[in-house]
């Protein structure tokens, strides 16, 4: 069986969008290929994005790009992350097989360096039940 491919689609791409991608390779690799793009790159991945990812063995080396910067526009299936994207996918995207699972943005977490990274692993815990839960079920 060939991977299905998966676009992440956020605003930044710093945060929520990265973090699904690198659950959905590490987790579900053998299924879906997943692909991150933001309608509005940031142009980095926030460092406690990749330090929550780091605390469950997941070591990514995202790049915060455009939608235009992807090796492919065949996708089974996308995933906006936030409201913004949602509401500005590119036109192509909008055919085909497209859901929206909202999360909060833990880029605007405020508090102590704890509280903050605590916001990074309850996005990254929900990210993991919510779209791994999604996919198991579209593939059955």
């Amino acid at each position: 069986m060939d991977k299905r491919k998966v676009l992440l689609l956020c605003t930044g791409n710093s945060c929520r969008s990265q973090i699904a991608e690198a659950i959905i390779n590490f987790k579900a690799g053998e299924k879906w290929q997943a692909y991150s793009a933001g309608t509005e790159p940031a142009g980095y991945v926030h460092p406690k994005a990749i330090a929550a990812l780091e605390e469950i063995g997941i070591f990514h080396k995202g790049i915060s790009k455009k939608i235009d910067d992807l090796p492919t526009r065949a996708f089974d299936l996308v995933i906006t992350v936030c409201d913004d994207a949602a509401e500005n996918c590119p036109a192509w995207l909008r055919e085909g097989n497209k859901v929206h699972i909202r999360f909060l943005d833990p880029a605007k977490a405020s508090g102590t360096e704890e509280e903050i990274l605590s916001v990074f692993r309850n996005v990254r815990k929900e990210i993991e039940d919510r779209i791994l839960g999604y996919l198991e079920k579209i593939l059955i």
